[in-house]
């Protein structure tokens, strides 16, 4: 009797929900979501641009710049190997509390501790490593909270939930790096209020999505086959699931591509004087910000009420290509604004949507955090390849190549969206 109603419940278990299901948006899980992120990235942001470089500077001020690069380096590698390996263990998962929240709480908890000593560390090898640590328990968080919208939100509602997930990822970002700059004058204290921050990410999101049981999940035999499926890239009906992670590479190589160099697009493309750059860093900077939350409000729920993934997707390709070209016409600094409004429109719905269409493109719903994981090598290879090829085209042809160079990169992103056929 006991093995015939395990059989009828594994029979049962799914590891995605229908429209029918969920005939009602599920605004809970999207403030979940919200909530889940805001309180892991803004520490994490913040963390990484304002407080660990004040460490390093007490620490090795000789040295701070090479230490930071190394500190990055590292993180970055760590990272998406964590991201990847934890997502695939999440997916395996069977607990009572499903298969994300024991991650999520375990996250929390060990990144909290980790921030907690390097607040206290007066040595360079011993904030590499911790950095390191942390980087391995803040993915506990991140790859598993990101595959709650494969699991638990219906394809009608996709875009409004990942909308709601980009309202709290754009505040985290600049919030992070606003809140952080006030604990300049006490290091160690900020690191503490980042910890208690980062120890009610996951907390906070379990408690809001209240998971299902994972036990039911259907039993796969140890094999060659099964470790594969569950730890490697995707092998299978992927042709449309790398469109789109290509599509994303390129586009966010694009959006990095004039980031990581504005400061010197500034100075020395636009001439701008040191006196007034950082007050048209800090315009720059609110209208990226402004542009991004408006598109996270908008953009998800009329990609819902379109039907339609690529689309919206696809045009926030073309507006990062458009506002990239309108400082290569003219040296006036006002053209980077004009960029920043334009190519910010487009990161924000890029943002709002794009998750929606990366959940419907993923060839196994029952492996999502390890591919979305993978996806999310995206991000982490646009921050790298952007300026990379920004000092490329700069060594060729000067500044001014930077931008028809992100407008071709962007269009090429966009071309390999439309590519794709599963989704609309």
């Amino acid at each position: 009797m006991t093995n015939l109603s395990q059989a009828q419940n594994e029979a049962a278990w799914s590891a995605t929900i229908s429209d029918r299901q969920q005939p009602k948006i599920p605004y809970r899980l999207g403030a979940a979501l919200c909530a889940g992120v805001l309180l892991w990235l803004g520490p994490y942001y913040g963390t990484a641009t304002v407080l660990l470089p004040a460490r390093v500077a007490v620490i090795d001020p000789a040295n701070k710049a090479n230490i930071v690069a190394m500190l990055s380096v590292s993180a970055m590698i760590v990272a998406t190997v964590a991201n990847i390996l934890i997502g695939a263990f999440s997916d395996l998962t069977r607990s009572v509390l499903g298969r994300r929240t024991p991650w999520l709480i375990v996250g929390s908890v060990g990144s909290a501790a980790t921030l907690l000593i390097m607040g206290r560390t007066e040595s360079v090898a011993l904030l590499l490593f911790e950095w390191c640590v942390f980087q391995v328990f803040l993915n506990a968080i991140v790859a598993p909270l990101l595959a709650v919208i494969s699991d638990r939100i219906a394809p009608a509602h996709r875009g409004t939930i990942s909308s709601i997930y980009a309202f709290g990822f754009t505040l985290g970002i600049y919030g992070g790096q606003f809140i952080n700059a006030r604990f300049l004058g006490d290091v160690t204290f900020g690191f503490n209020m980042m910890a208690i921050a980062i120890l009610l990410s996951g907390p906070v999101a379990a408690l809001l999505m209240r998971e299902r049981s994972s036990k039911p999940m259907p039993k796969r035999q140890f094999s060659r086959e099964m470790v594969l499926d569950n730890f490697s890239v995707p092998r299978r009906n992927a042709r449309d699931y790398y469109l789109a992670l290509f599509g994303k590479l390129t586009i966010m190589t694009a959006t990095f591509a004039i980031q990581g160099y504005q400061l010197y697009i500034l100075t020395d493309y636009l001439k701008i004087t040191e006196d007034d750059v950082g007050r048209q860093l800090g315009t720059i900077s609110i209208i990226l910000m402004i542009t991004a939350l408006a598109m996270a409000v908008v953009a998800g729920p009329v990609s819902d009420r379109m039907g339609s993934r690529k689309v919206p997707v696809m045009l926030a390709g073309l507006l990062v290509a458009i506002g990239a070209l309108v400082p290569f016409f003219s040296v006036q600094p006002w053209t980077m604004l004009v960029y920043a409004l334009i190519s910010g429109l487009g990161s924000g719905i890029f943002n709002s949507v794009d998750q929606a269409l990366n959940v419907e493109v993923l060839p196994n719903a029952e492996t999502a955090a390890k591919d979305l994981g993978v996806l999310n090598l995206a991000n982490t290879g646009g921050q790298v390849l952007g300026p990379a090829i920004a000092a490329m085209a700069i060594s060729v042809a000067g500044y001014q190549m930077i931008f028809p160079m992100v407008a071709v990169v962007s269009v090429l992103g966009v071309i390999m969206i439309g590519l794709i056929r599963s989704v609309r």
